[in-house]
């Protein structure tokens, strides 16, 4: 297959996805799922634990090679290069140089334990990027107050709750400055009521023009702020759409199935 068209062009959406496939073992778990995601959308991927979704999510910023495919993101095949014809797998800085561009928040919050709020937020600034500290230090507290947590900046992570913690986590990978953001059930793992104050946050980025693709089962957040639904079953997605129609009238019956039983 040969490269996607140079990203900014009205036909180039920000991530393509074209027939990814992964299999663990002798176990397929993505059998040819094709994706589109312009700038600024919010696509929500849906479906029984299982479906494939976060291991999707894996594959779009190279953290699972995925076994054939492509996945472009801003027009770069994401983990490899193309050479005479041919591609070949980046090596891993490279790797890590093209995730600089794409924020994941995962469903532990996996924050440095040793390290306060604002120091986990300034850590990949200043070693990765290279900013100097006041800079970063300055940006990381506007952040945190972004993300409503002024006066959490000297709170280590066992001082937080986990609707905190998870939201310091946000705030990190927004400190990269990424064109991407993927969110893999970042609420999963939060006691109910701890749910809200994470979702309003990812609420306001999306209302900001944010670019992510969300795995979730927070249906009412995906009726709310998705440009599109992402229906996944079995390692393939069964529907896709606006909000209304997957939703609130599904055309397909495991959609259907799945819907009756979570809302």
């Amino acid at each position: 297959m040969s490269a996607a068209p140079p990203v900014g062009t009205a036909s180039t959406p920000l991530v393509r996805a074209v027939g990814v496939r992964k299999s663990f073992g002798g176990t397929e778990v993505l059998k040819g799922v094709d994706l589109t995601v312009d700038a600024g959308q919010v696509v929500c991927l849906l479906g029984p634990s299982g479906a494939g979704k976060s291991t999707f999510l894996r594959c779009v910023n190279h953290l699972e090679t995925i076994d054939a495919g492509r996945i472009w993101v801003a027009g770069q095949p994401v983990g490899f290069t193309s050479r005479g014809g041919r591609l070949h797998e980046l090596r891993e800085r490279e790797v890590a140089r093209q995730r600089r561009g794409i924020g994941m928040v995962f469903q532990r919050f996996n924050l440095f334990p040793h390290r306060t709020a604002l120091g986990n937020v300034v850590e990949g600034p200043v070693q990765v990027l290279r900013k100097p500290r006041r800079e970063a230090v300055e940006e990381g507290r506007a952040l945190l107050a972004r993300v409503g947590l002024t006066d959490k900046a000297d709170a280590y992570p066992h001082q937080l709750s986990g609707g905190q913690q998870q939201r310091v986590a946000i705030a990190r990978a927004l400190a990269m400055r990424p064109r991407l953001m993927l969110f893999d059930e970042p609420t999963s793992a939060l006691d109910p009521e701890l749910v809200g104050e994470v979702l309003d946050v990812m609420v306001d980025l999306a209302r900001d023009g944010m670019t992510m693709i969300v795995v979730t089962h927070e249906i009412g957040f995906a009726r709310q702020v998705a440009d599109s639904v992402v229906f996944m079953v079995d390692g393939a997605v069964v529907e896709s759409g606006p909000p209304a129609q997957v939703l609130d009238d599904p055309r397909q019956q495991r959609t259907q199935q799945f819907l009756a039983k979570v809302l």
